[in-house]
């Protein structure tokens, strides 16, 4: 059974930074990434990645700002997130599986519990 648990929320000011972790477990995929959703809005595509790191995709809202990658060591993913911006503001939530093409990340199996990001202006 897979599970994907997010940590590392927190509330920022603008222009600082902050990285979200994702342990998951079960096994490994071939593509993960990271959505984030504000009320009344539709979840949003943030960054993903091949397993491998050969593929990355962004959105351009944080093109620049954000990377993704994962530890060498053991199933943790991460999203580093450098500058931001009060609209950056969301929960945040860590997706595995699925398929990665360009900046378009498709039907992620699985899902975290989301780790809320605050950013003040």
């Amino acid at each position: 059974q897979v599970h994907l648990v997010e940590s590392g929320g927190g509330l920022v000011q603008a222009g600082g930074s902050l990285t979200l972790s994702c342990v998951a477990s079960g096994r490994t995929f071939g593509f993960y990434g990271w959505f984030r959703q504000t009320p009344g809005k539709e979840r949003e595509f943030v960054a993903a990645s091949s397993w491998r790191g050969d593929k990355k995709g962004y959105s351009d809202s944080v093109k620049g700002r954000f990377t993704v990658g994962r530890s060498n060591r053991d199933l943790t993913l991460y999203l580093r997130m450098n500058n931001l911006k009060p609209e950056d503001t969301a929960v945040y939530f860590c997706a595995a599986g699925g398929y990665l093409s360009g900046n378009v990340y498709s039907a992620p199996e699985y899902w975290g519990q989301g780790t809320q990001v605050t950013v003040s202006s």
